[in-house]
C-alpha cells in the first residue's frame, strides 16, 4: 500500500501504526490443514509471521524539474508534518546526491 504525505491512502482499513503508517486488511490465518499442505519434505512448521516492508521515497521538485530519491523515516515524518500546511522545506542530499537525508523548515 502506497503511503503518501501521511494521508489515508484507498483500501486502508487498518489505522496508522507506531510509526504513522496505514496498512490494508491483513490476509486471513491459515488454517492447520492449509499449512501441512503446503508444507515441503524437510521443511518445519513454523508461527504463521506478518512481513512488513516499507521503503522510504521523497519526490521534489526544483522549477520544471521532479527527482524522487530514496530517504528514511526521519526526513518522511517531516514531510509529513510540513504537508497540511505547504510548509517549504529545505532537503540535505546524500553522497553523490542519491538520496535524501535531512528536510527542514526554511528559515526566512
Amino acid at each position: 500500500m502506497l503511503n503518501r504525505n501521511g494521508l489515508k491512502p484507498p483500501g486502508a482499513v487498518v489505522g496508522l501504526d507506531d510509526r504513522g503508517l496505514w496498512w490494508p486488511t491483513l490476509p486471513p490465518r491459515p488454517s492447520v490443514d492449509e499449512v501441512e499442505q503446503r508444507k515441503r519434505p524437510q521443511e518445519e512448521i513454523g508461527k504463521p509471521e506478518l512481513v512488513k516492508d516499507v521503503k522510504y521515497k521523497l519526490t521534489y521538485g526544483v522549477g520544471n524539474f521532479q527527482q524522487t530519491l530514496p530517504t528514511n523515516y526521519d526526513v518522511y515524518r517531516q514531510v509529513v508534518k510540513a504537508y497540511p500546511q505547504k510548509t517549504p522545506l529545505e532537503l540535505t542530499l546524500g553522497v553523490n546526491d542519491n538520496s535524501v537525508e535531512k528536510a527542514e523548515p526554511v528559515s526566512k
